[in-house]
């Protein structure tokens, strides 16, 4: 069975790279494929606090007026690649491809276990590379693993009335949740044109915690697990 994880770098490097959590992510990860020796994974990686910080000072530097969302994209994406490489190189000959950075490209190759991404273009996050990978490698859904237990009816930060949604329609989720137009930086449950592409190609998202492993590799083993069906 195939996989694919977008893992959100708000756990990966919520400000720098988490080394705990990286080596308990890899550890578990290992494990779970010495006891699935069937299964490949296809892992994507967000920017997180790289991202946030380098795309603020380009803010900072820049006159608003003079500010373009591409280029702020572009610095996010750089961010991505970063942690991409950071999690290829600890995974070690489980992963024995070059980080994917274009999902498109007939370069791509998936030789080895596990397959690490990173960021491609502007105009969306990796949730839509995370898309891309598993249409392109037949992988009926994506696990979205960020910093958050479930996708909320609002954000519960700034809405006291917000509640957890487990399982919520495609429609319904980009109608009243997500919508449809990406920002440079936007924090959303799933991006907006990962998203349409998710539910025109009948791909399954389930968002959960990532910082929680044992729920990860519930989801997995398509066991109970806490989180948010989208799709489904």
């Amino acid at each position: 069975m195939l996989s694919v994880l977008s893992v959100g770098g708000s756990i990966i490097s919520p400000e720098g790279p988490d080394a705990e959590f990286i080596s308990n992510f890899v550890k578990e990860i290992k494990n779970y494929l010495k006891e699935n020796a069937e299964d490949r994974l296809i892992l994507v990686c967000g920017g997180g606090g790289p991202a946030r910080l380098y795309q603020g000072a380009y803010r900072a530097l820049t006159p608003e007026s003079e500010q373009v969302q591409e280029l702020q994209d572009l610095i996010g994406i750089r961010a991505t690649h970063i942690n991409a490489e950071l999690i290829k190189s600890v995974f070690g000959k489980l992963c024995a491809d070059p980080i994917v950075i274009n999902p498109t490209s007939p370069d791509v190759t998936f030789t080895g276990r596990i397959l690490v991404a990173g960021g491609w273009k502007p105009g969306f996050s990796t949730d839509t590379d995370a898309v891309y990978l598993a249409k392109r490698f037949g992988a009926a859904t994506v696990i979205n693993l960020s910093n958050i237990k479930k996708v909320y009816t609002a954000d519960p930060r700034y809405n006291k009335d917000a509640k957890p949604i487990d399982s919520i329609s495609w429609n319904d989720f980009i109608k009243n949740i997500v919508g449809t137009e990406w920002k440079a930086g936007l924090n959303a449950p799933f991006d907006p044109v990962a998203s349409k592409m998710a539910s025109e190609s009948g791909i399954k998202v389930y968002c959960a915690d990532g910082r929680n492993l044992e729920n990860t590799l519930a989801i997995l083993k398509n066991e109970p697990f806490e989180g948010t069906v989208i799709g489904g």
